[in-house]
């Protein structure tokens, strides 16, 4: 399951919506948008999870270890079976949907994938604050940015704000957290 493909049916080329996959609430909510508009535009599904080794790409080259990478790929390949389960219990039905598990940096991946004019590019808005958009750029951003295709960037849903909401408002109230001992 590596690799990006074409996507011809009948040989003929298909219209594709490819839409990144996490398996975060933001990329479920971007999966169903994205078999959404597949539905309605009778296109067809390319969910791409991208992954890189524990600790990154510079620390494996200093040590590379392939048997650990091929767990990772596996990992990887179980994680994106996961959310297509839990997003439609398996395949979406009626819509063509391909996945594809590809090593290398979320965004870039995904702008490789959605490489041609016609594609559209489904993204979780994502969230996190100022200091994890520090550490770690936005793959949403990075596409609005670099993608050759139109890029959709569909918001966290709502049960995803509320559980944040809800995090923000009750973590330094529960009791055994830093900020409750005193």
């Amino acid at each position: 399951m590596t690799g990006i493909d074409e996507g011809h049916h009948d040989g003929r080329r298909t219209r594709r919506i490819v839409v990144g996959v996490s398996g975060s609430l933001g990329s479920l909510a971007a999966l169903h948008r994205a078999v959404d508009e597949a539905r309605r535009t009778d296109a067809e599904v390319l969910a791409v999870l991208a992954w890189l080794p524990q600790g990154g790409e510079h620390l494996y080259r200093r040590a590379p270890c392939p048997p650990l990478l091929t767990a990772w790929q596996e990992s990887a390949a179980a994680r994106l079976g996961q959310a297509l389960q839990e997003a439609f219990g398996g395949a979406p039905a009626g819509v063509p949907l391909r996945a594809r598990v590809v090593r290398g940096d979320a965004g870039l991946v995904l702008v490789r994938a959605a490489d041609r004019s016609d594609d559209l590019l489904a993204v979780g808005a994502g969230s996190g604050g100022l200091l994890r958009r520090g550490l770690r750029p936005s793959v949403t951003t990075h596409c609005v940015k670099h993608a050759a295709c139109p890029v959709l960037a569909v918001p966290k849903p709502a049960l995803q704000k509320e559980l944040e909401a809800f995090h923000r408002r009750n973590v330094w109230h529960l009791p055994g957290t830093p900020a409750a001992i005193h």
